[in-house]
């Protein structure tokens, strides 16, 4: 008897992925900066948590919002879509079975091959058969609003945490390199872990974030150590 082989894909990962791997970078490099901008000023210790904390409320709310005003607005769309779809499958059946019979020759199918796979699907979900192949809508990939503004201000506030747990229990006097090589590392360990969940190489997903947390992090202290010695 043979054996049942079965496959794990990494695209029912894509939406929540990456809404997370978003939430955490910028929970991660938004408040480091923002703490270095602020100790980089001659702030104090305390003043500095304080604003590190309020960074995290308030970034990780306005992720959430951002998130879910966008990822509805996309489900709003595909919802539009699949209604079009829907009428024209009740009002022009044949134009709309050719349709899908074309998009099946382009995929390398022969004509009556592809006029009978459109028939059988059709005559299965027809919606579902010109959703997924016409509009590109699947379930693995469509919208889920709530869920990507949960991911997002979840993900935001724990990659937030991190700086400020240095933050908590690191010397004013050495707080500056501390947070900076830290949150580094912190990127650096988020960069791999996301590539391996979806399946890329650990050293470029890696370096590519660490790049940008660093030049962002380099740039507000620039402007912390400017307006400090302004002031």
């Amino acid at each position: 008897m043979p054996r049942h082989h079965h496959e794990r894909h990494r695209t029912d990962r894509i939406g929540w992925l990456r809404a997370a791997v978003l939430g955490a970078n910028d929970g991660i490099v938004s408040t480091a900066s923002l703490v270095l901008g602020v100790a980089a000023a001659h702030a104090s210790g305390q003043n500095i948590l304080v604003a590190g904390v309020a960074g995290l409320v308030a970034g990780a709310m306005s992720m959430a919002a951002g998130e879910y005003v966008s990822v509805h607005s996309q489900a709003d769309s595909e919802r539009a879509e699949l209604e079009r779809e829907h009428h024209e499958l009740q009002t022009q059946t044949e134009a709309e079975h050719r349709e899908l019979a074309t998009i099946y020759v382009g995929r390398g199918l022969d004509p009556q091959l592809a006029r009978q796979v459109a028939d059988q699907l059709m005559a299965h979900d027809a919606l579902d058969a010109h959703a997924r192949d016409e509009l590109g809508i699947t379930e693995a990939l469509k919208a889920r609003p709530l869920q990507a503004a949960g991911a997002s201000a979840l993900s935001f506030a724990v990659g937030a945490a991190l700086p400020l747990l240095v933050v908590a229990v690191a010397p004013v006097a050495s707080l500056l390199w501390l947070v900076f090589a830290t949150s580094l590392v912190f990127l650096a360990v988020l960069g791999a872990v996301a590539a391996w969940a979806g399946g890329a190489k650990m050293g470029i997903g890696a370096a590519r974030i660490t790049f940008w947390g660093a030049l962002a992090m380099a740039v507000t202290t620039g402007v912390g150590m400017l307006f400090g010695t302004a002031a």
